[in-house]
C-alpha cells in the first residue's frame, strides 16, 4: 500500500512529465515559503504558470479537484506572490490544476488551465 506521501510524489512526478511534454518549463517544484507551497512553478511561452496537484486513489470520497477550497487558494495566491517578488518575475500569472486519479495500475489526468483567478 502506497502512502499519502508517496502517492503525492508520485502524482506531483506525472504531473512533471504532462507539463514538459506540452512544452512547459519547469522553474521549481515543492517551493516553500514559509508553511506556504506551491507545487509546481512553471513558464509557457511569456506567461507564469503555478500548478496545484491533487491526488486520489480512486474515487471513494470526493474528486481531486474539490480539495481545491477558498482556503487553499489564498495560501496558494499567497505563496505565488511570495514566489513572484523573491524572483522578481513580471510575468503574467495563471493558476492551473491538475488532478490524478488512480484506479488499479492505471491513471487518469485532468489538467484545469485557469482554474482560478487571485483574490485575496
Amino acid at each position: 500500500m502506497v502512502s499519502t506521501r508517496e502517492l503525492g510524489d508520485i502524482a506531483e512526478g506525472l504531473a512533471q512529465q504532462h507539463l514538459v511534454k506540452l512544452g512547459y518549463e519547469i522553474k521549481a517544484t515543492n517551493w516553500y515559503h514559509g508553511h506556504l507551497e506551491l507545487d509546481i512553478v512553471a513558464q509557457e511561452g511569456d506567461e507564469l504558470v503555478v500548478v496545484e496537484v491533487k491526488a486520489r486513489s480512486g474515487l471513494r470520497y470526493e474528486h481531486p479537484s474539490e480539495a481545491v477550497t477558498n482556503t487553499k487558494i489564498k495560501r496558494i495566491v499567497e505563496a505565488a506572490d511570495a514566489y513572484i517578488i523573491e524572483h522578481d518575475i513580471e510575468l503574467d500569472t495563471r493558476f492551473d490544476v491538475i488532478t490524478i486519479v488512480f484506479v488499479d495500475q492505471k491513471f487518469e489526468l485532468e489538467h484545469f488551465k485557469d482554474a482560478f483567478y487571485p483574490t485575496m
